[in-house]
């Protein structure tokens, strides 16, 4: 074992998988690769693959990384990986407070501020929200009634689908609650499949479809040829006389080195029609 053996037992212990060979099938298995393929790709003999994940052989780090980035395998589990076979990781998972983020998350407020009037957040993997807009604040502020000068927490404890899923937070403020459920729960399930089983995500996704009203949601929706289809799905929302339009974008960070920067997403919000675009300029134009 390498210098990173006591990380790995704890690993095994509370990590995704139980150790390298099943770890490296699941990617394989995720990602459509034949053993054959993997072999090829990856620069080693398929028979050697099949002592990988038997558990007959073990890898070398370099091999560890290797597979991993043909597989493209997601930094945090690569380093899993690395865990399983008896390796430190490589690849860091700093705080965003750190000094050597400090050019990231300027970029990150260049773009928030560049969104005003209309609202972006930035959120983690499991979307608990760590930097917004202040017109998503206030926006978030207006659709929960608080006071204007509410405080709302950057530090993750918002988790903006809970938020958004859950009956006694936004949902009854959605028209289109289903589909937007349904399409939202996506994007967990895709995190949830990147970890594998016992991972943070799978506990959110399980949490999230057990919600009332969820089972329902979750099935694929008919599509309604008879109104006229929009290239997006609308996030339609009616509060206090108001119905808005929106569409987000998402935005990540382009070839992070680290676990904390490949994880972050910019979502943008952006107005479906005139009138929408007319509300947020009249609400938030200040915040420009």
């Amino acid at each position: 074992m390498q210098d990173g053996h006591a990380d790995a037992t704890q690993a095994r212990g509370d990590g995704y998988f139980s150790d390298f060979g099943s770890a490296l099938r699941y990617w394989r298995t995720r990602r459509g690769y034949s053993q054959l393929r993997l072999a090829v790709d990856g620069g080693v003999s398929q028979r050697h693959l099949s002592f990988l994940e038997s558990g007959r052989a073990q890898p070398s780090r370099d091999l560890v990384l290797k597979l991993g980035l043909v597989l493209d395998v997601p930094l945090r589990q690569r380093n899993a990986m690395l865990l399983a076979a008896g390796f430190a990781p490589a690849y860091q998972e700093r705080s965003l407070s750190d000094p050597e983020l400090s050019s990231v998350m300027r970029a990150l407020d260049f773009m928030l501020r560049q969104q005003a009037p209309f609202p972006a957040l930035v959120v983690d993997r499991l979307w608990n929200l760590v930097r917004f807009n202040e017109p998503a604040a206030g926006f978030m502020r207006w659709l929960l009634g608080l006071p204007l000068d509410a405080a709302i927490p950057r530090d993750g404890s918002i988790n903006v689908l809970r938020l958004m899923l859950d009956p006694a937070g936004l949902r009854p403020r959605l028209v289109n609650w289903q589909a937007v459920c349904a399409d939202s729960l996506l994007w967990i399930q895709r995190e949830a499949m990147a970890d594998g089983p016992g991972s943070e995500a799978t506990k959110l996704l399980a949490e999230l479809s057990a919600l009332p009203g969820m089972a329902a949601a979750a099935e694929s929706p008919v599509p309604n040829l008879d109104r006229r289809a929009l290239p997006f799905l609308p996030l339609t929302i009616a509060h206090e006389g108001a119905e808005l339009n929106l569409f987000t974008t998402i935005t990540t960070l382009g070839t992070p080195h680290d676990v904390t920067v490949h994880e972050l997403r910019l979502e943008s919000f952006f107005p479906a029609d005139n009138a929408t675009a007319a509300w947020f300029h009249e609400r938030f134009s200040a915040a420009t």
